[in-house]
């Protein structure tokens, strides 16, 4: 499925559930919190605003927040909390896309951010070290460029199944299938109620080990400043099931 298939207007209708999951205050709070101690009182760019999940509460707390983001059905959704005057938003690719003019220029930004795993919906390789480049496009001279990702859950794997359970609740089952050789997995969403009928979604995803995104810091000309398991600074190890890693532009 193409990327604008998937975050069409039933997804940006559904997306925001207010409180609860990744909206939850203790998910978004530390998020918020850190984001706004990177960006140090200057401007940031969010790569994939969506509904403006974070940059809502971020521009709240004083940080003026521009955004790229693909969906125009997200963007109308984010446009139902802040209009562009609040927060300016460019359409397009992450990858490619140029900040908005009204926002600050790119080769000024103290922070880019990009959140809650959505490097990994860029498919190819090629795609997620253009994702670095342009970055590194918009950052001011030590500026940093923050990524949150998952930790793939190889692991889990026995021999020959490419499947696994992920998460297991009431009304709810998510299944990620691998295939290792290209290093895409898709998601299945499961959601279902007492009748015999169940809703699918689906998301496609490449995904990134820790060691390839520094990688691809490096060819963008960005260097692994911190890396740790949440938001809160809890230390990342080989358990951790994701990480939040900041880079600092060398120029």
């Amino acid at each position: 499925m193409e990327q604008e298939e998937i975050w069409d207007a039933v997804t940006a209708r559904a997306y925001d559930t207010p409180g609860t999951g990744m909206f939850a205050p203790d998910v978004l709070d530390p998020t918020v919190d850190r984001l706004a101690e990177l960006a140090d009182g200057g401007p940031a760019l969010e790569f994939a605003i969506g509904t403006g999940r974070v940059a809502v509460p971020l521009a709240g707390r004083g940080v003026p927040v521009a955004g790229i983001e693909l969906s125009r059905p997200m963007l109308r959704q984010l446009r139902t909390k802040a209009d562009e005057a609040a927060i300016p938003v460019t359409i397009g690719d992450m990858a490619t896309a140029t900040a908005p003019p009204s926002a600050a220029a790119p080769g000024t930004f103290p922070l880019v951010y990009l959140v809650f795993n959505t490097i990994s919906n860029l498919l190819t390789q090629e795609e997620q070290v253009a994702c670095f480049r342009n970055a590194a496009r918009h950052l001011a001279p030590g500026g940093r460029f923050v990524i949150e990702l998952w930790v793939p859950e190889l692991r889990k794997l026995p021999p020959g199944q490419p499947g696994v359970v992920c998460r297991s609740e009431e009304g709810y089952l998510l299944v990620d299938t691998y295939d290792v050789l290209r290093q895409h997995v898709v998601s299945h969403h499961f959601h279902f109620d007492e009748s015999r009928q169940a809703r699918l979604g689906r998301t496609p995803h490449r995904y990134i080990w820790p060691a390839e995104l520094d990688l691809m810091a490096q060819l963008a000309g960005l260097s692994l400043e911190s890396r740790h398991a949440d938001w809160l600074g809890a230390e990342f190890t080989a358990d951790s099931r994701s990480h939040v890693s900041v880079y600092r532009a060398d120029h």
